[in-house]
């Protein structure tokens, strides 16, 4: 089996882009690769989280995690920090990682306009840390969206560049892959870009959410004056829920409102309310799930226990075999 390695920021709950996007192919996934899935809290180390809010989200994501099928049975479950050996990898791909090339990459431009008074270290080699968490595992496919593939590119860059300077083949080449036939890509509800936590939090509808909240979330979602012709075209912000419904509703549900759009009958607190209902049917499990592990320290002690044993296994081969190739050798 090709192993895959995937990780997600511990920066807060999951929402229905992570879930679709994401978690629910990483469950596909586990049953026929061998799977890493990670809680990347180094990485949200660079927006410098309170201890406590660190914690609350490692363990928020993890209980997610499971409650939306993942199987610390079938794959490895763990904490980035559980891994000690990742940021010993992390430090040696550094040596070879070059400022220049790490400056021009797009997220990084991005990050600095996004957050100029906090410009860290951390920014600059954030695709370094990357390569480490998938090079550790010798992953041959990672999970990524678009805005993902330049740091794949560069983790290859790195895995290749180590590869030339020891005179080695040690490093396999990693891309991006993904379960499904089309990348599912879940809109937020401000009429923009896609679902994030970044955007605010009525962007966003997390799986955790309450079937209140939801609604009221859903309610607020942009929306124009309505369509002024049969079967125009639907703006950014309508198109969004149109994309939404199509994941969550029924195949009917969704041609009805289609229907009623393109004769310009459609009333939107009505398509809403249904949009609303819909997004709390398809998370209840997940939702019910989430109330059920949360309770249960014991369970979450023991998977973090088990995927950091299981995650160290694979990790500490890989850096003992680095060293050797350094010439980091025992006397």
């Amino acid at each position: 089996m090709e192993t895959i390695v995937s990780g997600v920021r511990s920066t807060g709950k999951l929402h229905l882009g992570n879930y679709y996007g994401a978690v629910s192919n990483f469950v596909k996934m586990q049953k026929e690769h061998n799977c890493f899935f990670f809680i990347a809290d180094y990485h949200s180390l660079t927006t410098h989280p309170t201890p406590d809010n660190l914690h609350g989200n490692i363990k928020q994501v993890l209980v997610e995690y499971l409650a939306a099928g993942l199987d610390p049975e079938k794959a490895t479950l763990y904490i980035q920090s559980d891994v000690p050996e990742i940021a010993e990898l992390y430090l040696y791909m550094n040596m070879n990682a070059y400022v220049g090339e790490l400056e021009r990459s797009a997220s990084f431009k991005d990050k600095i306009r996004a957050n100029a008074d906090n410009v860290n270290a951390g920014l600059l080699t954030y695709p370094v840390l990357m390569a480490a968490d998938i090079l550790i595992h010798h992953a041959t496919k990672v999970p990524v969206g678009k805005d993902q593939e330049q740091h794949l590119e560069m983790a290859r860059t790195f895995g290749n560049r180590f590869n030339h300077l020891y005179k080695t083949d040690y490093f396999k080449e990693p891309y991006a892959f993904n379960y499904a036939k089309e990348l599912v890509k879940i809109p937020g509800l401000d009429g923009k870009g896609k679902m994030g936590k970044s955007e605010g939090e009525n962007n966003a509808v997390y799986l955790a959410d309450s079937p209140e909240i939801i609604r009221k979330k859903v309610m607020k979602a942009v929306t124009d004056a309505g369509p002024t012709q049969d079967n125009q075209e639907k703006p950014q912000e309508i198109q969004n829920l149109f994309d939404i419904m199509k994941v969550v509703s029924t195949p009917d549900t969704l041609a009805h409102f289609e229907e009623i759009y393109n004769k310009c009958e459609i009333r939107y607190g009505d398509f809403k309310k249904q949009l609303a209902e819909d997004i709390i049917i398809a998370t209840q499990p997940i939702r019910e799930k989430i109330e059920y592990i949360s309770g249960d320290s014991k369970l979450l002690r023991q998977v973090a226990k088990h995927g950091a044993i299981k995650a160290r296994e694979s990790a500490s081969k890989t850096i003992k075999e680095v060293r050797e190739i350094i010439g980091f050798r025992t006397f």
